[in-house]
Protein backbone atom coordinates (compact mmCIF):
# COMPACT_ATOMS: atom_id res chain seq x y z
CA UNK A 1 0.00 0.00 0.00
CA UNK A 2 1.24 3.50 -0.79
CA UNK A 3 3.10 5.24 2.04
CA UNK A 4 1.55 8.49 3.18
CA UNK A 5 1.53 10.81 6.14
CA UNK A 6 -1.81 11.06 7.95
CA UNK A 7 -2.71 13.73 10.50
CA UNK A 8 -5.53 12.80 12.91
CA UNK A 9 -7.15 15.51 15.03
CA UNK A 10 -8.82 14.52 18.31
CA UNK A 11 -11.27 16.97 19.85
CA UNK A 12 -11.82 15.16 23.16
CA UNK A 13 -9.87 12.48 25.00
CA UNK A 14 -12.40 9.64 24.69
CA UNK A 15 -13.11 9.98 20.95
CA UNK A 16 -10.05 8.59 19.23
CA UNK A 17 -9.39 7.18 15.79
CA UNK A 18 -10.52 3.67 16.73
CA UNK A 19 -10.57 1.30 13.78
CA UNK A 20 -9.03 3.96 11.54
CA UNK A 21 -5.92 3.79 13.70
CA UNK A 22 -6.10 -0.02 13.68
CA UNK A 23 -6.11 0.01 9.87
CA UNK A 24 -3.21 2.44 9.64
CA UNK A 25 -1.13 0.36 12.06
CA UNK A 26 -1.92 -2.92 10.30
CA UNK A 27 -0.91 -1.43 6.94
CA UNK A 28 2.23 0.39 8.11
CA UNK A 29 0.86 3.80 7.14
CA UNK A 30 2.58 6.69 8.87
CA UNK A 31 0.27 8.80 11.04
CA UNK A 32 0.28 11.26 13.90
CA UNK A 33 -2.50 12.05 16.37
CA UNK A 34 -2.86 15.58 17.73
CA UNK A 35 -5.11 16.29 20.72
CA UNK A 36 -6.47 19.65 19.71
CA UNK A 37 -7.70 20.47 23.21
CA UNK A 38 -4.12 20.54 24.55
CA UNK A 39 -1.60 20.47 21.67
CA UNK A 40 -0.50 22.82 18.92
CA UNK A 41 -0.84 21.89 15.28
CA UNK A 42 2.36 20.73 13.61
CA UNK A 43 3.42 21.85 10.11
CA UNK A 44 1.22 20.16 7.51
CA UNK A 45 3.11 20.72 4.25
CA UNK A 46 4.15 17.05 4.09
CA UNK A 47 0.81 15.66 5.27
CA UNK A 48 -1.26 13.92 2.59
CA UNK A 49 -4.40 13.14 4.60
CA UNK A 50 -6.36 15.04 7.25
CA UNK A 51 -8.76 13.18 9.54
CA UNK A 52 -10.97 15.00 12.07
CA UNK A 53 -12.67 12.96 14.77
CA UNK A 54 -15.80 13.56 16.83
CA UNK A 55 -16.56 15.37 20.06
CA UNK A 56 -19.49 16.57 22.21
CA UNK A 57 -18.97 20.26 21.46
CA UNK A 58 -20.62 22.22 18.65
CA UNK A 59 -18.76 23.73 15.71
CA UNK A 60 -20.64 26.91 16.62
CA UNK A 61 -18.75 27.12 19.92
CA UNK A 62 -15.42 28.27 18.57
CA UNK A 63 -15.43 31.04 21.19
CA UNK A 64 -15.13 28.28 23.81
CA UNK A 65 -13.09 25.87 21.66
CA UNK A 66 -10.87 28.07 19.48
CA UNK A 67 -9.20 25.03 17.89
CA UNK A 68 -12.37 24.51 15.85
CA UNK A 69 -11.48 27.57 13.74
CA UNK A 70 -8.04 26.04 13.14
CA UNK A 71 -9.64 22.82 11.96
CA UNK A 72 -11.89 24.71 9.56
CA UNK A 73 -8.87 26.51 8.11
CA UNK A 74 -7.06 23.19 7.67
CA UNK A 75 -10.06 21.70 5.87
CA UNK A 76 -10.13 24.62 3.44
CA UNK A 77 -6.39 24.36 2.85
CA UNK A 78 -6.40 20.59 2.27
CA UNK A 79 -9.41 20.72 -0.04
CA UNK A 80 -7.94 23.60 -2.02
CA UNK A 81 -4.76 21.54 -2.52
CA UNK A 82 -6.69 18.40 -3.51
CA UNK A 83 -5.49 16.44 -0.48
CA UNK A 84 -7.51 13.75 1.28
CA UNK A 85 -9.89 14.89 4.04
CA UNK A 86 -12.12 12.65 6.16
CA UNK A 87 -14.42 13.93 8.91
CA UNK A 88 -16.35 11.81 11.40
CA UNK A 89 -19.35 13.20 13.35
CA UNK A 90 -18.07 16.57 14.66
CA UNK A 91 -15.36 16.29 12.01
CA UNK A 92 -18.06 16.08 9.34
CA UNK A 93 -19.75 19.15 10.81
CA UNK A 94 -16.42 21.02 10.77
CA UNK A 95 -16.10 20.16 7.08
CA UNK A 96 -19.65 21.31 6.36
CA UNK A 97 -19.11 24.63 8.13
CA UNK A 98 -15.73 25.16 6.46
CA UNK A 99 -17.47 24.70 3.11
CA UNK A 100 -20.06 27.36 3.93
CA UNK A 101 -22.99 25.24 5.18
CA UNK A 102 -25.02 25.76 8.35
CA UNK A 103 -24.63 23.41 11.32
CA UNK A 104 -27.47 23.28 13.86
CA UNK A 105 -29.36 21.11 16.34
CA UNK A 106 -31.24 18.15 14.88
CA UNK A 107 -34.83 17.16 15.71
CA UNK A 108 -33.59 14.83 18.49
CA UNK A 109 -30.44 12.95 19.42
CA UNK A 110 -29.62 9.93 17.29
CA UNK A 111 -27.82 7.45 19.57
CA UNK A 112 -27.37 3.77 18.79
CA UNK A 113 -27.74 1.57 15.72
CA UNK A 114 -29.91 3.08 12.98
CA UNK A 115 -30.13 2.64 9.22
CA UNK A 116 -28.62 4.97 6.72
CA UNK A 117 -29.86 4.84 3.15
CA UNK A 118 -27.60 5.71 0.24
CA UNK A 119 -28.73 8.57 -1.98
CA UNK A 120 -27.51 10.24 -5.17
CA UNK A 121 -23.76 9.89 -5.54
CA UNK A 122 -23.74 7.35 -2.71
CA UNK A 123 -25.10 4.80 -5.18
CA UNK A 124 -22.25 5.48 -7.63
CA UNK A 125 -19.19 6.50 -5.62
CA UNK A 126 -16.64 3.64 -5.71
CA UNK A 127 -15.57 4.09 -2.07
CA UNK A 128 -19.14 4.20 -0.80
CA UNK A 129 -19.84 1.06 -2.81
CA UNK A 130 -17.11 -0.61 -0.73
CA UNK A 131 -18.97 0.45 2.41
CA UNK A 132 -22.27 -0.80 1.02
CA UNK A 133 -21.01 -4.25 0.04
CA UNK A 134 -21.80 -6.81 2.72
CA UNK A 135 -18.38 -8.06 3.89
CA UNK A 136 -19.61 -11.65 4.08
CA UNK A 137 -22.11 -12.16 1.29
CA UNK A 138 -20.63 -9.51 -1.00
CA UNK A 139 -24.01 -8.16 -2.08
CA UNK A 140 -24.76 -4.44 -2.36
CA UNK A 141 -26.97 -2.94 0.39
CA UNK A 142 -28.59 0.43 -0.25
CA UNK A 143 -29.71 0.55 3.41
CA UNK A 144 -27.67 -0.75 6.35
CA UNK A 145 -27.02 -0.19 10.06
CA UNK A 146 -24.38 2.23 11.31
CA UNK A 147 -23.58 3.50 14.80
CA UNK A 148 -24.73 7.02 15.68
CA UNK A 149 -24.06 9.36 18.58
CA UNK A 150 -24.92 12.94 17.71
CA UNK A 151 -27.48 15.69 18.21
CA UNK A 152 -26.52 18.22 15.54
CA UNK A 153 -26.72 18.13 11.79
CA UNK A 154 -25.69 20.19 8.78
CA UNK A 155 -26.97 21.43 5.45
CA UNK A 156 -25.34 20.00 2.36
CA UNK A 157 -22.53 22.37 1.31
CA UNK A 158 -22.88 23.96 -2.12
CA UNK A 159 -21.07 21.81 -4.65
CA UNK A 160 -21.01 18.72 -2.41
CA UNK A 161 -22.34 15.33 -3.49
CA UNK A 162 -25.11 13.87 -1.30
CA UNK A 163 -24.28 10.34 -0.15
CA UNK A 164 -26.69 9.16 2.56
CA UNK A 165 -29.62 9.97 4.82
CA UNK A 166 -31.31 8.47 7.86
CA UNK A 167 -34.91 8.67 8.99
CA UNK A 168 -34.21 11.60 11.33
CA UNK A 169 -31.30 13.29 9.56
CA UNK A 170 -31.45 13.96 5.80
CA UNK A 171 -27.71 14.61 5.54
CA UNK A 172 -25.66 11.74 6.94
CA UNK A 173 -22.72 11.86 4.54
CA UNK A 174 -21.32 13.83 1.64
CA UNK A 175 -18.32 13.97 -0.66
CA UNK A 176 -16.70 17.20 -1.78
CA UNK A 177 -14.50 17.04 -4.84
CA UNK A 178 -12.81 13.68 -5.30
CA UNK A 179 -10.91 13.32 -2.04
CA UNK A 180 -13.01 14.76 0.83
CA UNK A 181 -15.58 12.62 2.67
CA UNK A 182 -17.76 13.56 5.64
CA UNK A 183 -19.67 10.95 7.70
CA UNK A 184 -22.07 11.99 10.45
CA UNK A 185 -22.07 8.42 11.83
CA UNK A 186 -19.20 6.80 13.74
CA UNK A 187 -17.56 4.48 11.23
CA UNK A 188 -14.44 4.29 13.44
CA UNK A 189 -15.97 3.02 16.66
CA UNK A 190 -14.58 -0.12 18.32
CA UNK A 191 -17.01 -2.52 19.99
CA UNK A 192 -15.72 -1.84 23.50
CA UNK A 193 -15.93 1.91 22.87
CA UNK A 194 -19.66 1.69 22.26
CA UNK A 195 -20.22 0.25 25.73
CA UNK A 196 -17.88 2.79 27.30
CA UNK A 197 -19.51 5.79 25.59
CA UNK A 198 -23.07 4.82 26.40
CA UNK A 199 -22.74 3.53 29.95
CA UNK A 200 -23.90 6.88 31.36
CA UNK A 201 -26.31 7.81 28.55
CA UNK A 202 -30.12 7.50 28.94
CA UNK A 203 -30.41 4.61 26.49
CA UNK A 204 -31.62 1.02 26.71
CA UNK A 205 -28.25 -0.65 27.20
CA UNK A 206 -29.74 -4.13 26.91
CA UNK A 207 -31.07 -3.25 23.46
CA UNK A 208 -27.83 -1.52 22.43
CA UNK A 209 -25.87 -4.53 23.63
CA UNK A 210 -27.97 -6.99 21.61
CA UNK A 211 -27.70 -4.84 18.51
CA UNK A 212 -23.97 -4.29 18.95
CA UNK A 213 -23.31 -8.02 19.19
CA UNK A 214 -25.54 -8.59 16.16
CA UNK A 215 -24.31 -5.80 13.88
CA UNK A 216 -20.73 -5.00 14.86
CA UNK A 217 -18.71 -7.61 12.96
CA UNK A 218 -20.35 -6.73 9.65
CA UNK A 219 -19.97 -3.04 10.44
CA UNK A 220 -16.25 -3.48 11.08
CA UNK A 221 -15.91 -5.27 7.75
CA UNK A 222 -17.69 -2.44 5.95
CA UNK A 223 -15.40 0.11 7.63
CA UNK A 224 -12.24 -1.77 6.69
CA UNK A 225 -13.40 -2.02 3.09
CA UNK A 226 -13.91 1.74 3.00
CA UNK A 227 -10.49 2.40 4.55
CA UNK A 228 -8.81 0.18 1.96
CA UNK A 229 -10.29 2.34 -0.78
CA UNK A 230 -9.74 5.70 0.90
CA UNK A 231 -6.15 5.15 1.98
CA UNK A 232 -5.18 2.90 -0.91
CA UNK A 233 -5.83 5.26 -3.78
Amino acid sequence: MKYMSVLILKNVANEGAGTIEDFLCDNNIDYRIIEMFREDLPPTADVDTLIIMGGPMSVNESDVYPFIDKEEDLVKDFIRKGKRVFGVCLGAQVMAKALGAKVYAGPEKEIGWYDIELQGEGLRDPLIKRLALHPGAGDFWKKFKVFHWHGETFDLPEGAEWIARSELYPNQAFRYGKNAYAFQFHIEVRKETIYEWLKNEPVDMEKVGRETESFYDDYLGRAMNFYKGFFGR
